[in-house]
This record gives C-alpha cells, structure tokens and sequence, in this order.
C-alpha cells in the first residue's frame, strides 16, 4: 500500500497541543506550529482498524497486558535492531518522560548528582531538578557542524555522589545517532564509576539510510547489566496522545527497583488502546515505517537546499536519525529574544527556542519537519520573506 504524506489533515479544535495551544506557547494562533514533536500524519490504518475493532465491544473496563503486547515488542528489536531481549526483562510506563522520573526515583537519592548532555532534551532537566537531585551537565561539543560526546569533560566531572547517566539515544535535538566506538567509551566511563545508564531510545526507529541504531544494552552483557532502555512507538507511528511506553531491564535488581517504584506511585495500570495500539504497531508497522523514511528524507534534503539557496546564514545540523532538525541562526547575530520575536511575530512560524535545551542551544532553534512538504515549504518561504524585508529595512535606514 502507498500511503500519502502529502495530506494536509486540519488538527484545529481536536484538544492538539501543537494547534491548540498555540496562542499560549507564541502568543498567537496564525504561526505554523513546527515545535512538539509528533507529526501531521495519519497515524497508521492498521493500527487505526485495531482500536475500531476494539471500539465495537462497548465495555472498556480495567484490562491486562496480552502476550501479543510483549511478542510484538520483542520481535520488533529483534527485526529492526537485531536485538533479542526477553519477555521478562519487559516492564512499562504510561511514556517516556515518566518512565525517566521513576527511573530517577528508583535509583537515586535526594541531592545525587545525575548526568545530563545538553543541548538535550527539556525534560531530562526537569525529572532531576524537580525530584531533588543535582544536575551535572556535559555539555556535547560542536566540531565542524556536528555533535560529539567530551568524555575529558565528563571523566573530570564525576564524583563518588554522580549515581546516573541519562542519554538521548539518537539524539534529541542535535540528530547524531551515536557509533559503536561512542558508546563503548561512554559505557566503559559508567561501568568504571558504578553509574546506572538511562537510554531514551524513543527515536530509535527514525534513522536515515547511511546510520544505524545500535541499542546501547546490546553492546554486551556487563553493558547491559548498568542499563535501563525506554521505548515506545509514540514517535515512530504518531501514538503520543496514547502514553504507552516499554522499559527493558535485563539486571533483575534494576528491574525489581523498578517495578517496586511502579507499584509505589500506583501508575502500572494498563492504557487498553495504548496496549492495543503498540502490538498492532510492532506487527504491522515496517512497511509504513520505510516510507515514512523516505518521506523525511526528503524533507530534509528539500530543506538543504533550501537553505542553501535563500538563506545560506541558517547553519543545518545534519541529522543523522529523528524527524527533527537543529537549526544554528549565530549568523543572524540576533540575541534569542531577538531571534524568538522575529520568526513568530515577522515569519510566522513556531519552531522550538534553542535554549530551552540548555544554555548551548543560544542562536539555535529546533524545527519539526514530520509534516507534508508544502507546509516545510510555506514556513520556509515565510522566514525568507520577512529576512529579505528586514535587510531591506536596515539597508534603508
């Protein structure tokens, strides 16, 4: 089947956040929303036809997790990732962003200090700061337009109170999926201090032709016995709104912490359509997946070149997995309350404010592109206009 990512779908007045919230986050309704990250598509028929399905029994009671739920996110690692994980090293969580703050519950204590890599993802410093625990930043380093690990940095850093590491894998805003050699090394400093890994894997799936995701558990046994995995399909298959998320944990002492903690906050309770909708996903999913691959990348390539065209002072961070993309404005030499006002109230458009990621993400801005092409291609043209118009202004005055 071909599946159409052309379709403009109207998501106004549908409880959005992205549409419905606009005149909260921006200050306006009319600017194109190109910030929260799940996508303008159609969210998969097949996993559509399952909650119908379900739909035509009307009693929606308390409900368990089938074995199909855990065979399908078994066999989907092991398919995509070459990764073969056990049903029993498989718990849950109602999302990712949950899934780290009980993660951070269950393996720390008030005032440890947890590992964070910025320009990252906004949450990973709210699940720290906001449950008493002490940020230790690392920040990435930017070398020729692309985003490396400073392990001299982290190594010099850690003390005996620096209990875990929490990585954005494939990164999140920066794109880079992370190599082997990488990850090894960033294990091998963990594992010599005792720090607990925490991979947020939920890109995982979105990887563009010439990368690969390697699952960082999967590197080895010792590896794995210091790491907790989460995933969802809520990226992949554009399920956000459905809170399902899957964690793996093949150390029985992390795990059994884990699920302790589930238990504790009483938040293990099943979501029968996020169940329903995560096996259908994972059984049904790779051919619709590999379109939509196709369809990213050619976005970005559409927003290459672009750039490269009519706005050559806009720096794109290649990326190398993820529907979003890092966008470096330094050129511009606009301070962010400049740069902010000017593509919201001149260009019109939405993208998510640098620096929201940590102060390394000054002069950046994060754009969602997992949206049909003509809408990248307004968006862009609206920036280019309002940039010719304001050069025009100062050249005249």
């Amino acid at each position: 089947m071909k599946y159409n990512f052309d379709e403009i779908i109207n998501r106004k007045n549908t409880d959005c956040v992205k549409y419905d919230m606009r005149e909260e986050i921006f200050g306006k309704s009319d600017v194109i929303p190109m910030w929260v990250a799940d996508m303008d598509f159609r969210s998969p028929d097949f996993v559509m036809a399952a909650l119908k399905e379900r739909l035509t029994h009307e009693i929606l009671g308390y409900s368990i997790r089938s074995e199909g739920f855990y065979t399908a996110a078994v066999n989907w690692l092991n398919k995509r990732h070459g990764w073969q994980v056990k049903h029993e090293w498989l718990s849950v969580s109602p999302g990712v962003v949950p899934a780290l703050a009980l993660c951070v519950l269950a393996y720390t204590n008030p005032g440890e200090k947890i590992i964070i890599q910025p320009p990252v993802y906004t949450p990973f410093f709210e699940v720290v700061e906001s449950n008493g625990r002490q940020l230790l930043c690392n920040p990435l380093k930017n070398i020729n337009n692309r985003y490396y690990f400073d392990f001299e940095d982290l190594e010099q850093k850690i003390d005996a109170h620096t209990k875990m590491l929490i990585l954005s894998h494939p990164h999140n805003p920066a794109g880079r999926v992370w190599t082997k050699q990488e990850l090894l090394q960033l294990s091998n400093i963990c594992i010599k201090n005792n720090i607990i890994i925490l991979s947020d894997e939920i890109h995982s799936d979105l990887i563009f032709n010439k990368y690969q995701h390697i699952p960082l558990a999967s590197l080895s046994e010792t590896i794995a016995q210091h790491t907790i995995t989460a995933i969802a399909p809520s990226k992949t298959f554009n399920l956000a709104g459905l809170h399902t998320s899957v964690l793996i944990i093949s150390n029985k002492d992390l795990l059994s912490a884990y699920k302790a903690m589930l238990n504790k906050l009483h938040i293990g309770s099943d979501n029968l359509f996020g169940n329903i909708a995560l096996e259908a996903a994972y059984k049904n999913g790779e051919a619709w997946l590999e379109q939509l691959l196709d369809y990213l990348q050619g976005n970005v390539d559409f927003v290459k070149d672009f750039l490269k065209r009519y706005l050559p002072d806009i720096k794109l961070v290649e990326p190398e997995g993820t529907y979003l993309l890092w966008l470096d404005f330094r050129k511009w030499k606009m301070d962010q309350k400049q740069l902010n006002d000017f593509l919201i109230n001149k260009a019109c458009v939405g993208f998510s404010d640098g620096m929201i990621y940590g102060k390394e993400g000054e002069g950046f801005q994060r754009m969602n592109i997992a949206c049909p092409r003509s809408v990248i291609e307004k968006a862009l043209s609206q920036v280019r206009e309002a940039y010719n118009n304001f050069n025009s202004f100062k050249k005249g005055k």
